[in-house]
């Protein structure tokens, strides 16, 4: 029988991810509203000087593992987070079976923890499933044009397998699960190098270096600001009842590469230069969200124009780039085996 705990009750929170990009800022908001929260993350992508400031808040415990092995966390969980995964290619492809294995061993071992504890789980999908779509804007029932064998594949494909895993265990009433399906991010905390085209040029335009664009720079994306998906995954987490299908959370507006370039450009004193490079295989033509779903169940849209979002992620970047601590935990993590994961799965599992 599942169980979903209302809206304002204060609750444990756990967030698979927590030390990453988006995971940090929605372990900021999860403590505003009050509730406790558990960050866990293996440090391969995500960062302690993202949650430094949170490492004294009395309600906030951080917890070093990998989510394919992952141990009892030695206290009951109201809602699980699971953001674990890195999502720019440059790092998914890096390791690629790891990739695949954080998404599917990962998913399934934190689905059989929601079960064992009775907690809600949201699962970070991605506008990847829809591969480089061939029906735009994407809304939620299409299925997508996915090279499933293609070097974007571990991530892509790993995410479609996740979400199934997701919506079988709801059909079968065992976990309270929901998905959203996430379009670009953007904000402060991003990590310089993590190779997303935002965060690419605007350190480029700080450092004075030639400005990349791949491919012709009129392929197209949306750009949502991390404050605005946060606000939207804590709603898909709390509404009531759950909605059973996928949700896109993104910013409809549509810019090409050589757009938002332009933006960056006038934005960040600079000479740097535009340089065109080879397009990557199989990267999208063209992205962006349908989001009537999102508003009709949720009453989310996105607050925050490009414009503004870009000036508080130059901020960040301006102080930030090559200040990053030195030995932060950390590059090196465990490549776990296929039969160590999908801990409990098995239907019956306790």
């Amino acid at each position: 029988m599942l169980h979903h705990i209302a809206r304002g009750t204060k609750k444990t929170v756990l967030v698979a991810g927590g030390a990453g990009f988006v995971g940090s800022h929605l372990c900021d908001a999860l403590l505003a509203k009050g509730h406790r929260v558990i960050c866990l993350d293996n440090y391969l992508t995500g960062s302690e000087s993202n949650i430094r400031p949170l490492m004294n808040h009395p309600q906030f415990r951080t917890v070093e593992q990998d989510i394919c092995v992952i141990e009892d966390l030695g206290e009951p969980i109201d809602e699980i987070y699971n953001l674990a995964c890195a999502a720019s290619p440059p790092q998914y492809q890096a390791d690629p079976v790891h990739t695949m294995m954080t998404c599917v061993v990962g998913t399934g071992n934190l689905l059989a923890m929601a079960e064992r504890h009775g907690a809600s789980l949201l699962q970070a999908s991605t506008s990847e499933v829809y591969g480089d779509p061939e029906e735009h804007p994407q809304r939620e029932d299409y299925r997508g044009n996915v090279n499933c064998t293609g070097p974007r594949a571990c991530y892509d494909e790993g995410k479609r397998a996740a979400e199934a895993l997701c919506f079988d265990m709801l059909r079968a009433q065992r976990v309270d699960a929901r998905v959203v399906r996430i379009f670009n991010t953007y904000g402060p905390r991003m990590q310089p190098d993590d190779g997303r085209i935002v965060s690419n040029l605007i350190v480029q335009a700080l450092s004075g270096a030639p400005l990349t664009i791949y491919g012709t720079g009129e392929q197209t994306r949306s750009f949502c600001f991390v404050s605005d998906l946060v606000a939207g995954l804590i709603k898909l987490m709390e509404v009531d009842p759950n909605p059973g299908v996928p949700v896109n959370i993104g910013n409809p507006g549509e810019f090409t590469i050589n757009e938002l370039a332009e933006m960056v450009v006038a934005m960040v004193p600079t000479r740097s230069q535009i340089v065109y490079k080879p397009l990557p295989m199989d990267d999208p033509q063209r992205r962006r969200p349908d989001i009537a779903r999102a508003q009709a169940l949720l009453g989310w849209e996105p607050q925050v124009p490009l414009a503004e979002g870009l000036r508080q992620t130059i901020d960040f970047f301006s102080t930030t780039v090559g200040a990053r601590t030195s030995g932060e935990r950390g590059s090196k993590v465990p490549r776990p085996l296929l039969a160590e994961g999908l801990n409990g799965l098995t239907a019956g599992a306790s």
